[in-house]
């Protein structure tokens, strides 16, 4: 009897369909049962994983409870868990829109909450059932490192050397890692029920690859010359295709993807792998970046690492044709956008001095011998938010600041939450980080130190003495640093909080109105 492996997951929701993505443990017809009607598709098989996405369509309203069928065998719910759910999204868009990033897979025994805290995704999960209503988030948005490529938990490490003993070791190496990576990610049970009943929309960041991928040109050219990369980064980018870009389509987007039609034909291992291959060779070959419009709210969610435009010295977070989408989606109307990025548009602003520093000594603004220098920094310490391409850091500001309309970018990546506000414009950084992967204390104090206290005082003065211009408009950090795990919710049209949780129970850290 087929078996889910993965899932179901709540994937792409609007005001009148949703689409509910599953992994099988073989290859079945997939029913989803809801509101008294069937829906039916087909899996398709990559690399002998078997697949499926079924968009319920032409819904007139929420759906109380919703089975799952494999051959007409159900298989979902699971006894003794609650129904899942499906709350279309209201015409004027959603109300409360929940985000956060950097979620480690680590057990929950005492020792691992000891070094890793509590999940508090999963926290959360535990919680909604007996929330009201108006806790509920409409949207979750993972905004980065869902799953840690480089950096896998202790039972995925078994996987590994269970089955091989070459490069990498402790790392993930293949398809068949990845597909198993994310089983461990996202069958924990309250983890699976959260997916299966809030719409997921989501965008990588660097450790769902691999970490600092795409940080510079030299960073590339090292990873050329590794024997087992090539095969790492399309296993990275096929997988994430299937597990996380495929459910981010409408099903009209996905109607007309010519790479879903070709699997849906047969085995597409070689066709995914080509796919893949040619995403990281050739970036304008495909687009992960994609954006969504909820009455007068517009979602434009970004990628900020395929995307890069990485010759030195004309270094660009997007390049040329992502850059003229971006301005496309931003020009639209709305009456307010959320940018979803996964790294800060808006640091510190002496960090962002520092990193304006960086860039322009990797360059050779100080000779051969500094540029050297300054690129090993440059990797050791992330030093590649949108301030290390300041050209795009700079473009992006007018952009966003001569709109005249609130701008509410949502970012992760750094470990730990803050607001920052622009002047004078109402453009926001909300960044929530981590869902579960803390900084020790030793590094929060560091953080503190260099972040909001050193580099406040230098690194303005760096950027003065590389001859770098100053930056077109004026921010500053208002609320934060918080260094608990987190997630936060934004509720519209101004209102932000995030949660920790302690012992299972979520509970809020702070609470900010956008004003």
């Amino acid at each position: 009897m087929p078996a889910l492996v993965v899932g179901p997951m709540l994937r792409y929701v609007d005001s009148v369909s949703a689409s509910i993505w599953v992994e099988t443990a073989e290859p079945c017809t997939v029913t989803i049962e809801a509101g008294g009607r069937a829906y039916r598709s087909p899996t398709f098989t990559v690399h002998g994983h078997h697949y499926a996405i079924v968009d319920l369509v032409e819904l007139s309203q929420d759906i109380a409870s919703y089975s799952v069928k494999l051959d007409g065998d159900q298989v979902w719910p699971l006894a003794g868990r609650p129904p899942s759910r499906i709350r279309l999204l209201p015409p004027d868009g959603p109300r409360n829109v929940m985000f956060g990033s950097c979620r480690t897979s680590v057990p929950h025994d005492t020792a691992h909450v000891l070094t890793h805290g509590d999940d508090v995704l999963r926290s959360f999960g535990a919680h909604l059932p007996q929330a009201r209503d108006e806790e509920w988030p409409d949207l979750l948005l993972l905004l980065g490192d869902q799953v840690y490529a480089d950096n896998p938990a202790p039972e995925m490490l078994d996987y590994i050397r269970s089955r091989r003993s070459t490069e990498p070791q402790g790392e993930i190496a293949d398809f068949e890692e990845y597909a198993e990576l994310y089983r461990q990610a996202w069958t924990d049970p309250e983890i699976q029920w959260l997916f299966s009943t809030v719409p997921t929309a989501m965008i990588f960041d660097d450790h769902d690859v691999r970490d600092d991928w795409n940080t510079s040109q030299p960073w590339r050219e090292q990873m050329a010359g590794t024997p087992w990369w090539p095969h790492r980064v399309v296993a990275g980018l096929g997988a994430y295709w299937i597990y996380q870009h495929l459910g981010n389509l409408s099903p009209a987007e996905r109607a007309d993807d010519p790479l879903l039609r070709t699997l849906m034909n047969g085995d597409g291992g070689a066709a995914l792998d080509a796919f893949a291959e040619k995403a990281d060779a050739e970036p304008s070959s495909n687009r992960w970046s994609y954006s969504r419009d909820y009455g007068g709210t517009r979602l434009i969610m970004i990628d900020t690492r395929c995307a890069r435009q990485l010759t030195p010295g004309e270094r660009r977070m997007l390049d040329p044709g992502e850059w003229a989408w971006l301005e496309q989606q931003v020009a639209a109307p709305a009456d307010r956008l959320i940018i979803g990025s996964s790294i800060p548009f808006l640091l510190p602003e002496g960090v962002h001095g520092v990193q304006n520093w960086n860039e322009a000594l990797a360059d050779g603004k100080w000779g051969r011998l500094v540029r050297r220098w300054s690129e090993t920094l440059r990797q050791a310490i992330d030093l590649e938010h949108w301030a290390a391409f300041r050209r795009s850091f700079d473009d992006l500001g007018r952009l966003l600041i001569g709109l005249g309309k609130p701008v509410l970018i949502l970012s992760g990546d750094v470990h730990y939450s803050y607001l920052a506000r622009a002047k004078p414009a109402p453009v926001y950084q909300i960044v929530c980080s981590p869902i579960r992967n803390p900084l020790s204390r030793l590094l929060r104090w560091a953080n503190v130190f260099t972040q909001f206290g050193l580099a406040t005082l230098v690194g303005s003065l760096l950027a003065r003495l590389a001859g770098i211009p100053r930056p077109p408009f004026r921010w500053r950090v208002t609320d934060g640093p918080w260094f608990q795990n987190a997630v936060a919710t934004l509720t519209l049209p101004d209102k932000v909080t995030w949660y920790e949780s302690a012992g299972g129970e979520v509970r809020p850290i702070g609470s900010v109105r956008l004003r």
